[in-house]
């Protein structure tokens, strides 16, 4: 499969991304007749590199991977992989999911430490295992028996950030860093924690799909939180008769309503997918606002989750709870950014 991407994707990616990438892929098929789309949360880089692995036979699943894999080795993206924001105690763990559409086969790992490309090591353990979900220090230790490489996932700006953040909690015995002295980058990682996600779902030209999510979770979390993106049926969930889903936005939120499931299986009763998309928001709205902790003063949603639907015939719609939001396409022709349904502003 990394013989097929581009230089300048290579060079963007390094060979140590490359090599985490090439464990686990499957065959490629010649390509078929059908036209392939694929939609991302953000980065054009990601759907463009789906598209041309796609478009010359890869795997759909492989194709999302690595489209996800460019934002998961970039040092400055701080919602994923490497440079994620750490936990409360300076450590960045990292969960995601894949879903493979010809087998109906899932796979997520969660907590996971000092590996890059948590995406990639869920399709292993998808491959590899009898198994769904591995977690903590021994989805690591299975990471590493695989060829996955161990690296400081902390980079100098996050270790900065996360130092301020730590200080400005601890008053008492510390004496902090004014948060106005810091360099921008940095100030915005104190002020407000990066808690972003990206999710990938892929059209392949058989007519299959393949999807994924990776996050590295809420910003400055308990240690050991997890969120959606590692469950199926909450922050991802496909069926290769019907489509796919993925979300970003509070975890919590779609875990207590399968979200990703729900709107795959309104999808399957005939809805149309904006319909599928805001029923969805609309009922984990209403069931949300029951829970103190997800509510402000006055009865709104304290969050937001945002979801992305791609079906078997190539459609695709974004939603979300509060604007604004978008969703980016590559439907075989050209690279695309289209706003989302919002429910309420």
């Amino acid at each position: 499969m990394t013989s097929n991407l581009h230089r300048r994707q290579f060079l963007s990616l390094g060979t140590t991304s490359l090599a985490a990438l090439s464990i686990g892929t499957y065959p490629e098929k010649k390509p078929g007749s059908r036209k392939p789309v694929v939609i991302a949360s953000g980065w054009e880089k990601t759907v463009e590199i789906a598209m041309d692995l796609v478009r010359k036979g890869a795997d759909p699943l492989d194709a999302a991977i690595a489209g996800v894999a460019i934002v998961e080795a970039d040092v400055n993206e701080h919602s994923v992989g490497k440079g994620g924001t750490p936990n409360e105690e300076g450590v960045v763990e990292l969960d995601a999911s894949v879903m493979h559409g010809p087998t109906h086969g899932g796979a997520g790992v969660a907590g996971l430490r000092n590996i890059t490309h948590p995406a990639a090591v869920a399709r292993c353990i998808l491959q590899r295992t009898k198994h769904v979900l591995l977690v903590g220090d021994n989805a690591l230790k299975f990471a590493k028996e695989h060829g996955f490489p161990e690296e400081d996932l902390l980079t100098e700006d996050t270790r900065k950030a996360w130092i301020a953040w730590k200080e400005s909690k601890l008053r008492g015995a510390r004496i902090p860093q004014m948060v106005a002295s810091l360099d921008p980058p940095i100030r915005e990682l104190v002020e407000r924690p990066t808690h972003g996600t990206i999710h990938c779902s892929v059209l392949d030209t058989h007519g299959d799909l393949g999807a994924v999510t990776t996050t590295s979770g809420l910003g400055y979390k308990v240690p050991g939180r997890v969120g959606d993106s590692p469950i199926l049926g909450a922050g991802l969930w496909l069926d290769n008769a019907v489509g796919s889903c993925g979300s970003v936005g509070l975890g919590e939120i779609n875990l207590i309503n399968c979200a990703s499931f729900l709107v795959v299986e309104n999808l399957r009763r005939g809805a149309k997918p904006k319909d599928a998309l805001v029923a969805t928001t609309k009922q984990i709205v209403e069931t949300a606002l029951r829970d103190p902790r997800f509510r402000t003063e006055d009865g709104k949603p304290a969050f937001d989750v945002v979801f992305y639907l791609l079906t078997k015939d190539g459609k695709y719609a974004a939603a979300n709870i509060h604007g604004p939001a978008n969703i980016v396409v590559a439907d075989g022709d050209t690279i695309k950014t289209i706003d989302s349904a919002t429910l309420i502003d």
